[in-house]
């Protein structure tokens, strides 16, 4: 079923998203309905607040572009990163690393908007799955970003709050009017 995706300015969008104590029909429904809707949007990423629903749950497929990372690890053992799109995580914990790089972003939530944003090349990140496994991934490049936006959005953060002054008055004219 597809969601609405819930616009900048939404009071959701800056909220503390709450853990997920319990994993019910419920979250695996929304997780797949997530799923459907960020396809639908072709989007990379969608996290929960961004459906209108403050929970620290978020999906990801990059899966387009097989060659946007150069490395993945699960539990410390290289994998191929295709074999676990899309990433369905609950309750992430993130730890940066690496030279920041500046690339491009966008947000479901934000139509319209692209902008340049700076952010650490790799990421680890333990979450648990919907069978309720923990699992902890490495990894690099677009899949590394990709955690970090929708993590951000789980701590309530905008790609926004990330531009520099410079980027924020190149694209000034686009913010103007949005929350």
């Amino acid at each position: 079923m597809l969601l609405e995706i819930v616009q900048v300015g939404d009071p959701v969008l800056r909220e503390k998203c709450a853990e997920i104590t319990e994993i019910t029909e419920e979250i695996i429904a929304l997780a797949e309905n997530m799923l459907e809707t960020m396809y639908q949007a072709n989007g990379v990423g969608l996290a929960a607040p961004q459906i209108g629903r403050a929970l620290r749950l978020a999906v990801i497929d990059v899966s387009h572009d097989p060659e946007c990372v150069s490395f993945m690890t699960v539990n410390g053992e290289e994998v191929d990163m295709l074999e676990y799109m899309p990433l369905v995580f609950l309750n992430p914990v993130m730890e940066l690393s690496g030279p920041r790089s500046v690339e491009t972003e966008g947000c479901l939530s934000i139509r319209g908007v692209r902008a340049p944003v700076g952010r650490p090349s790799i990421v680890r990140v333990k979450f648990q799955e919907l069978d309720g496994s923990i699992i902890e991934v490495e990894t690099d490049g677009l899949l590394a970003r990709a955690f970090q936006h929708e993590i951000d959005h789980l701590n309530g953060v905008l790609f926004l709050d990330r531009l520099s002054p410079a980027a924020k008055m190149a694209i000034r004219k686009q913010l103007k009017g949005i929350g």
